[in-house]
């Protein structure tokens, strides 16, 4: 019998439970997703460039199952299915007990919502049409936001903002998710057959009543693996099984039981989305170069100009305009918390876009276009440069909060 110490052994149950909430945190997902992009960028732009090529263009699959693809494509259309699975969850909860059951409560962010998605893509398309080579294509590509690195920068610089503003941000990302993944499906399909969509729907269909009489993941596993394949074959963005197989699980909890199955799914594969998918995804997706060259085509490339002004004018622009003119124009109300300055600052955070534009940059230009690259960049530098100026303006109004809130304890009266 072997005593000795093992310096790397298996986590105890403990210390795998730790583990996996350490990675549920909203602060170890944009972590990791900025260590995966951060290696994608230095490995791209080192000596060893051309190892990183090499590894993303190797090609993995059974070419009979039209799934010979490459270890980049795995990474977006696999394992990104994994992150959609979990936004799907998210998003069905959110309309079964969350904000979005309330019209009331939800007709704020969801206007902020559609109006910071309409006002980047207007931008983007018109500074594309002032230009001979613009790319009109990319006009989805500033309309998301990254709730995961979104919500981190406010939790770390807008520790003393009001609950309310993390309610309308958390909100206006789930309707946004809610509406990138409509602009993914009908836009970015490609010859859609419908045979394989409906072989798709009735595999989600048996996922469906699978999850709800078994929940044996030796029968859901490989009937969701199955109908990411038909998805995938259908020319409908493989990452749409995700939402829809996250829109068939149930929200309310069975009787005797604490949660509900989507909630508890939820907190099953979060770790394995923020702590596996996406930031694998970021290895292979931000590997741009960053060479004065490239930086120099970035710049007068009108596709990363539409991108930048999208990103950083638009999403602010277009959260403050609908929502001004929501309670300006109706009987709505900002939470009494909450200041116009607050919102502000808030919807810069939103110019985050990160994984979900990275993936709408990939669907919008081929690989050979000098677009791609130049796009991605462009995210990149954008949605830094949106967390950098958005946790400078919320820790201003934290401040402006933590201050207010002294004069207040010291007006009270001592008993």
């Amino acid at each position: 019998m072997n005593d000795r110490p093992r310096t790397f052994g298996v986590l105890s149950p403990g210390g795998l439970r730790n583990f996996a909430d350490t990675l549920r945190a909203e602060n170890t997902g944009a972590l990791l997703l900025v260590v995966g992009a951060a290696v994608a960028l230095v490995w791209a732009n080192s000596p060893a460039r051309d190892g990183y090529a090499a590894l993303s263009g190797l090609v993995v699959g059974p070419h009979a199952l039209h799934l010979d693809l490459t270890l980049a494509q795995w990474a977006t259309d696999g394992l990104l299915a994994i992150f959609f699975f979990v936004v799907g969850l998210e998003l069905k909860r959110e309309m079964v007990e969350g904000q979005l059951r309330r019209p009331s409560t939800a007709i704020v962010p969801i206007l902020a919502a559609v109006g910071g998605m309409a006002a980047p893509a207007l931008l983007y398309t018109a500074v594309n049409a002032l230009s001979a080579d613009g790319a009109a294509q990319g006009w989805a590509i500033p309309v998301a936001t990254d709730i995961a690195f979104a919500v981190a920068v406010l939790t770390l610089f807008g520790r003393r903002l009001p609950t309310a503003l993390r309610a309308f941000l958390l909100t206006l990302a789930v309707v946004d998710d809610l509406l990138g993944i409509v602009v993914i499906a009908v836009f970015y399909s490609d010859g859609i057959a419908a045979l394989w969509l409906g072989a798709a729907l009735a595999l989600a269909a048996a996922f469906a009543v699978v999850v709800r009489r078994s929940g044996s993941p030796w029968l859901l596993v490989p009937v969701a693996v199955a109908t990411w394949g038909a998805m995938h074959a259908s020319g409908v963005h493989a990452t749409i099984a995700g939402v829809v197989l996250g829109f068939t699980v149930p929200v309310a909890a069975r009787a005797g039981r604490e949660r509900g199955l989507a909630e508890h799914y939820e907190h099953v594969w979060r770790p394995v989305s923020a702590g596996l998918a996406v930031p694998v995804f970021a290895l292979f997706a931000a590997g741009v170069s960053l060479s004065p060259e490239a930086l120099a085509g970035t710049v007068a490339d009108p596709a990363a100009q539409g991108v930048a002004v999208g990103l950083l004018l638009g999403k602010p622009l277009g959260i403050l305009t609908a929502t001004y003119l929501l309670v300006r124009l109706t009987r709505a109300n900002l939470d009494p918390s909450v200041r116009w300055a607050d919102l502000a600052a808030v919807s810069v955070v939103a110019g985050i876009g990160f994984t979900v534009s990275l993936l709408i940059g990939e669907l919008s230009f081929a690989e050979t276009s000098p677009h791609a690259e130049h796009a991605k960049a462009s995210i990149l530098l954008s949605s830094l440069a949106a967390a950098a100026v958005s946790g400078v303006l919320l820790t201003w109004r934290s401040r402006v909060h933590a201050a207010r809130q002294t004069r207040h304890l010291e007006q009270v009266p001592s008993v």
